[in-house]
């Protein structure tokens, strides 16, 4: 009898549960939760072998497709593959047919016989690419755009998966939170399928094909193509993997579905859908009970029951999926909103299925209370309160650590945002980690939840669009259902500046066509799609239920600084809209495109408050570096100060999504020959550039605060003009250089930053003090530094989990014996380490640095460095970190693992 057939013959057998919660709570390690609650998810992370080629070692391809290896003289396995897609089409007409066995392409890397002890051992997840080396120069394989890394070639992953006599009469599946890219899956020499978006989760069902025993052999291939992105994307696996062990009779995958309605501090209405599969193939009878709990994100622990549905009983079929609606009422919610002026309050539900006295599944479901209202005049309303949007785009490298998903590297992304007074992250332009969306709960951000870059209409020569007609469906649904119970998603954005935007009628009923299925799967929430061309009288933005625009409402090159460029000229367009869409509400799905890197100032300063980068203006195209006077942009951008105003001048916008919160790796606009990008309010390595401190003054208005740039340390520059800004909440501030007064500016009409463009240098000291409600409001002082002397060091946290995952972001300072930074020192520091915990990358934020991120020597840049510290598995203990410079006195610190 096969393991499949023994499996659904044994249907009241008591399994164990990892609940949806435990099993990917930001807060803690994903390991194996032993609770007898019917379902067990199991995380597989450890232990596989990996090989990677640039050439195709296998003569396997998906389908003929540019940028992949041809399929000539090979059988392609897109049929095999396409069948994992059923679940999510809708029409049973559509779905597709697997053919009869395995295909005949023999592939000697799925064998059990294989001998793989040559092959590389790693943990996921894992980015193949991140180690590098840079690509340099022109004519290489992997240019700026992709980051100048080997995300290319054929990364095979193998493991042996072990079945225990307690798994027999489990259903065993295989959960992939993301792959990159063209994901296909063997076990024990079988074809099981795959999925081949690079960012969307997936199960596959490995029950036909396993024995009990550890014989069962597990191997994975993916492919990544040259030119299949804009950005950086990695390579590997490089999200969790999971197995999940489940009785034939369940809830689906994702299969819970839950809203509320008649919201209101003293009562909420809390609708459920909850789909339960029967893959036995006899009939079953289950009752389903379903718990609402307090859920405390702190702690990820199950608080207080507030109330429970009515319990139904089912009678399913063998193979039959039935969907069970409910209804409750709770009192007195805790609503969830965003901070400071709401609270993200959690709830859990708690669906068991039972049968006999004895649980079969259960499955936990995280959500919020709240509602959302989408204003065209008024914008944003939360729980009936207005929130502006102040938000980011984020990709979704981790800078050094590129693509692998870790969740305190991205906690600590948005910790820093939320320090600069960020509320809301657009995913640019694919499905996030599940954990990050639990994050974004957990803290209260905001999201646009975005799941395409482009249809049919292809950006570069291998993207998506060769996979769009066959799989946009799919894809799509499968996103919708695995978010749409967090909270933090406001609105679904499924498409980011496509071709068809401009395509008239034929553009606008494919966007038609996708919001449908939106609203199918979720008619709760708004819908959009990024405009950069479509203008208010075309047919795409019709279909649309947010008008989110992509530079054009603060306008683009319709200044005299833009106007010798080419290119379209568009003035600002917020206007515009409302009045062709006033039942619609509008905002700005990317802004500014501004440019800068970090602590470099470029002399002169342009008198314009924006103005394009280039040799003359605000950029080096030898050093490739760009002032950091935030003024200076892409040639479709603006400054900060120029999107402000026209925001101020249109005040039904909702808000803004700045382009962009973090550097990212890839797209080095305006230096393609760099490694990163410029955009970041904050570098690659997490520094803040100054420009974190313009968007504080604005999206922190009550915040004490004010900041000079730029440095005061300029030997070469004595009595020459050398520009001061401040940026600041104040309403007036007065400059001082040594005591001098320099005047005193106000922040009259549309202005957003204090200026002394005249200020001569003289070294020593600036100092300014701001003032605002007749009061002084804030100060800052800088000082110019003399000669570096010694290393200054600062860990993010001093304390870290002994789990093999959690990190120390550790901040390297060279400064002078007053302890002043020494603002263009670029001193080699080499780091090490002892005790509990190793270094796993270093960083600067400078872009144009080609040292590999393991390299644990990294020159400071302008006098700062990053070493980034993970703890050992299981190893508790101090952590001694270090960090030596030639001719510098050297600095540690200690961490603990725990």
């Amino acid at each position: 009898m096969s393991f499949k057939n023994r499996g659904l013959a044994a249907l009241s057998l008591l399994f164990l549960v990892h609940g949806s919660l435990a099993e990917t709570s930001p807060t803690k390690n994903p390991q194996q939760n032993l609770a007898p609650s019917g379902r067990e998810r199991v995380s597989i992370n450890t232990g596989w072998r990996f090989l990677r080629s640039e050439t195709n070692p296998d003569k396997v391809s998906y389908a003929e497709r540019p940028g992949l290896p041809s399929t000539s003289g090979t059988e392609p396995l897109e049929p095999w593959i396409l069948p994992a897609g059923n679940d999510f089409i809708k029409d049973p007409t559509k779905r597709h047919q697997r053919p009869a066995g395995n295909p005949k392409t023999d592939v000697v890397f799925t064998q059990k016989s294989f001998d793989d002890k040559a092959w590389e051992t790693v943990d996921l997840p894992h980015d193949w690419a991140i180690k590098g080396p840079f690509y340099t120069g022109n004519n290489v394989p992997v240019s700026g755009g992709m980051g100048r890394l080997p995300i290319h070639g054929v990364g095979w992953y193998r493991r042996k998966i072990t079945l225990v006599s307690e798994d027999e009469g489990k259903l065993i599946y295989l959960d992939i939170d993301g792959a990159m890219s063209y994901a296909m899956v063997w076990l024990n020499g079988n074809l099981v399928g795959g999925w081949p978006h690079p960012y969307n989760s997936f199960r596959l069902d490995l029950t036909p094909y396993l024995v009990l025993g550890d014989s069962n052999q597990l191997a994975i291939r993916l492919e990544n193509p040259t030119e299949s992105s804009r950005w950086y994307p990695g390579g590997g696996i490089y999200r969790n993997v999971w197995l999940t062990k489940i009785n034939p009779v369940h809830v689906d995958q994702w299969g819970t579905y839950i809203t509320s309605k008649e919201v209101s501090t003293q009562s909420a209405t809390i609708d459920t859908s909850i789909q339960v599969k029967n893959k036995a193939n006899v009939s079953s009878q289950v009752e389903v009970v379903t718990d609402v709990h307090i859920f405390d994100s702190r702690v990820g622990r199950v608080g207080q029951r507030v109330a429970s549905f009515p319990s139904v009983t089912l009678n399913i079929l063998g193979g039959e999926v039935q969907t069970l609606n409910g209804s409750v009422k709770i009192e007195n919610p805790r609503l969830w909103g965003p901070p400071p002026i709401q609270r993200p309050n959690l709830y859990v539900a708690i669906t068991r299925l039972r049968s006999r006295n004895k649980t079969m599944d259960t499955y936990e479901t995280q959500f919020g209370i709240r509602s959302v209202i989408y204003s065209a005049d008024q914008g944003l309303l939360v729980n009936g309160e207005h929130v502006r949007i102040q938000g980011v785009n984020q990709h979704h490298d981790l800078g050094a650590l590129g693509a692998a998903f870790n969740v305190r590297a991205a906690e600590r992304q948005l910790e820093v945002l939320q320090e600069l007074g960020c509320n809301a992250i657009r995913m640019s332009h694919n499905p996030p980690a599940p954990e990050l969306l639990e994050l974004t709960d957990q803290m209260g951000f905001l999201v646009i939840n975005e799941v395409f870059d482009m249809w049919q209409l292809q950006k570069t020569t291998a993207d998506y669009h060769l996979l769009f007609s066959d799989w946009y469906e799919p894809d799509l649904r499968a996103f919708l259902r695995r978010d749409r119970n967090h909270p933090s998603v406001l609105a679904w954005s499924f498409g980011n500046e496509v071709g068809e935007q401009t395509t008239g009628e034929s553009g606008a009923v494919l966007a038609r066509r996708l919001h449908e299925i939106v609203r199918e799967e979720d008619p709760t929430r708004h819908t959009t799609a990024s405009m950069n061309a479509a203008e208010p009288n075309m047919p795409f933005p019709q279909a649309l239920d947010i008008v989110s625009l992509n530079y054009q409402g603060e306008g683009f090159r319709d200044t005299p600084a833009y106007s010798n460029l080419p290119g379209r000229k568009t003035k600002p367009l917020y206007a515009d809209f409302h009045k062709a869409f006033p039942e619609k509400m509008i905002l700005s799905s990317e802004t500014a495109a501004t440019v800068s890197t970090r602590g470099t100032y470029i002399f002169p300063v342009t008198q314009d408050i924006s103005a394009p980068v280039n040799d003359t203006s605000g950029g080096n195209s030898t050093l490739l570096h760009v002032s950091a006077y935030e003024l200076y942009t892409a040639n479709f951008g603006s400054s900060p100060d120029k999107v402000f105003a026209a925001q101020d001048k249109n005040p039904y916008v909702a808000g803004e999504f700045v382009w962009s919160g973090w550097d990212y790796l890839g797209e080095p606009t305006p230096y393609y020959s760099a490694r990163s990008s410029y955009f970041g309010i904050i570098d690659l390595a997490g520094f803040k550039k100054d420009r974190f401190y313009l968007y504080q003054s604005r999206w922190r208005p009550d915040l004490k605060m004010a900041h000079i740039l730029p440095h005061w340390t300029w030997p070469n520059r004595v009595g020459q003009t050398t520009p001061v800004h401040v940026f600041s909440a104040a309403s007036e501030a007065e400059l001082f250089l040594n005591g001098k007064s320099q005047g005193t500016k106000k922040k009259e009409g549309p202005s957003y930053r204090f200026r002394w463009d005249d200020v001569k240098y003289q070294p020593g000291e600036l100092h300014v003090v701001t003032y605002k409600n007749n009061g002084v409001w804030a100060e800052d002082t800088v000082r110019s530094a003399g000669k570096a002397a010694k290393l200054e060091m600062q860990a993010d946290r001093t304390v870290i989990n002994a789990d093999g995952n959690d990190l120390s972001f550790v901040t390297v300072k060279i400064v002078d014996d007053n302890e002043i930074t020494v603002p263009q020192a670029s001193n080699v520091i080499t780091f090490s380490v002892s005790g509990a915990g190793e270094i796993i990358a270093t960083d600067n934020g400078d872009p144009t640095d080609f040292t590999a991120f393991p390299s644990k020597e990294r020159k400071a840049f302008n006098g700062l460095a990053l070493a980034i510290i993970r703890s050992k598995a299981q190893k508790s203990g101090f952590i001694n970190v270090m960090a030596t410079a030639e001719g510098l006195k050297a600095v540690q610190v200690n961490l603990t693992s725990a």
